[in-house]
């Protein structure tokens, strides 16, 4: 791992702590001034991206997030990095407690500004499998069969408990394998080579 490349991992581990912790100072220098977030529950400008996650933070949404494995593409002042990834939510469905776990990965579209920092351009998160568990092993739930299928196999749990919670939870986004996940890689290629945009956010 040569020097930006650890600068990078550092940049991804510092988006979880920094964000998870609610600090929101710090979280804002990760981000690139036209920076794009996508998750279930949100897509669009960075900005709003961290208002909402402090709005939710400070009402109490718990939603935490840890990281695995890392690698990164480093091509001049640009960078394509896929970073392990579990999101773990604990909320109320039905009077009933749960734990929600998403097992994934995170795609990042990085470049390297003037003074030499890297930051976040675009994130899109890759959903590969999740399930949901009740914190009370004494407590039932009943799931709507027709609400947990409005979603993909790799965040269906995610997406339901979010549902539940009030979100708005965008359906068809990338998950472990087909065409989400395959226009992501080669959108990452293309930004390395130059690409006018960090590939088509969803």
């Amino acid at each position: 791992m040569d020097a930006d490349q650890a600068r990078i991992r550092q940049l991804v581990e510092n988006w979880a702590l920094w964000r998870d912790a609610g600090d929101w100072e710090r979280f804002a220098t990760v981000w690139h001034p036209d920076g794009w977030m996508s998750a279930t529950w949100f897509q669009g400008p960075a900005a709003e991206f961290i208002a909402e996650s402090r709005e939710g933070f400070e009402n109490g949404v718990s939603i935490l997030h840890f990281l695995g494995g890392h690698t990164s593409d480093v091509v001049g002042e640009r960078a394509f990095a896929q970073t392990k990834m579990t999101i773990s939510q604990r909320a109320d469905v039905d009077g009933v407690s749960v734990d929600v776990v998403c097992t994934g990965r995170f795609y990042d579209f990085l470049s390297r500004d003037g003074r030499g920092q890297w930051t976040i351009v675009r994130r899109q998160p890759v959903y590969e499998k999740d399930r949901l568990d009740v914190v009370d092993p004494a407590a039932s739930l009943k799931l709507d069969p027709e609400l947990l299928a409005r979603f993909p196999v790799g965040y269906r749990h995610l997406g339901y408990v979010q549902t539940k919670a009030g979100f708005t939870v965008r359906p068809g986004l990338p998950g472990l394998t087909g065409e989400g996940v395959e226009r992501l890689r080669a959108e990452g290629a293309a930004w390395l080579t130059g690409s006018e945009r960090p590939g088509r956010p969803t």
